[in-house]
């Protein structure tokens, strides 16, 4: 499946390649995003594209920026990437690349879930609890919680895992009004994406979002939002509690990755050309009825 798998921009100087997208300087203040057809499950990054991903993933997440630009501020600018590279590089950065204000990201996730389905679930089952948030008993497997959760999560280095922590703990690193502020601003932002979501037939069962703050310790929505790789979308036509959804996000790969043997460390399985393409097809369909 062809793809592109890496960036190879010299118009700009290069600052950091993370798990999917490749990042650029643009002057002193403001970054070159580009997303890549690398998909990462598990923490570590497949050997073969999902052809189209980035563009997709790129659309998507300009829409929910500018649909909830009036919620809080974010990282956008207005500039065309295309105008920033040499023209034999454009086509590395068409439809796939933004320009962002650059600030110092927070060095922890803020994860919503409004259901109880993946790690979350799994805490459930051994401890009745989830990032130490004590839920009530009995739930099921991909039931909606009695209320919305925010459960963070510390930021891993490639090929490290995310480790779930308390709210007390996100505080502890962050500062209490910081993580205050950034608590309140994911859980609005992700009951308003939901709200949404459900009225095009989608349930966002969770999502993660990144903050940054910029000089004067302002916040900012920052890297992407409220999509096939950071949200669990479910087709609210198919679900059904006490099992797991089929799903309009990576969790395709995460369960054929699943089904094989793997130790989940690098390198991971190849994945046969009929996964790569049913992945963009789902992502390709969640872009569509979202945004249409």
């Amino acid at each position: 499946m062809t793809g592109l798998m890496k960036t190879n921009i010299k118009s700009l100087p290069f600052l950091h390649s993370g798990k999917v997208r490749d990042i650029y300087a643009v002057g002193d203040d403001k970054m070159l995003v580009i997303q890549t057809d690398r998909l990462s499950a598990f923490d570590v990054i497949m050997e073969d594209p999902i052809p189209e991903k980035g563009k997709i993933l790129t659309a998507m997440s300009n829409f929910w920026f500018k649909k909830f630009g009036h919620l809080m501020p974010n990282h956008m600018t207005d500039i065309d990437p295309e105008t920033l590279v040499a023209p034999e590089e454009r086509d590395q950065v068409r439809g796939r690349a933004i320009v962002v204000k650059k600030f110092k990201p927070l060095p922890i996730e803020a994860i919503v879930r409004g259901y109880i389905i993946g790690t979350g679930w799994k805490d459930y089952q051994k401890t009745g609890a989830v990032c130490g948030i004590k839920l009530p008993e009995g739930l099921k497997e991909a039931q909606k919680l009695p209320e919305v959760i925010f459960t963070p999560s510390t930021k891993a280095e490639i090929g490290d895992h995310d480790e779930n922590i308390s709210f007390e703990r996100m505080k502890e690193i962050v500062g209490a009004e910081t993580a205050e502020k950034v608590r309140d601003m994911a859980v609005t932002l992700y009951k308003a994406a939901a709200e949404y979501a459900a009225s095009k037939g989608i349930i966002i069962a969770d999502t993660k979002f990144e903050f940054g703050q910029d000089d004067d310790g302002k916040i900012y929505l920052i890297d992407e939002i409220l999509t096939p790789d950071s949200s669990r979308f479910w087709p609210a036509s198919s679900y059904q509690v006490g099992m797991s959804p089929p799903s309009f996000d990576k969790q395709y790969v995460r369960d054929w990755l699943s089904a094989q043997p793997w130790d989940k460390k690098a390198p991971a399985p190849r994945l046969p050309e009929e996964v790569s393409a049913r992945t963009t097809e789902k992502y390709n369909e969640a872009l569509r009825l979202l945004t249409e």
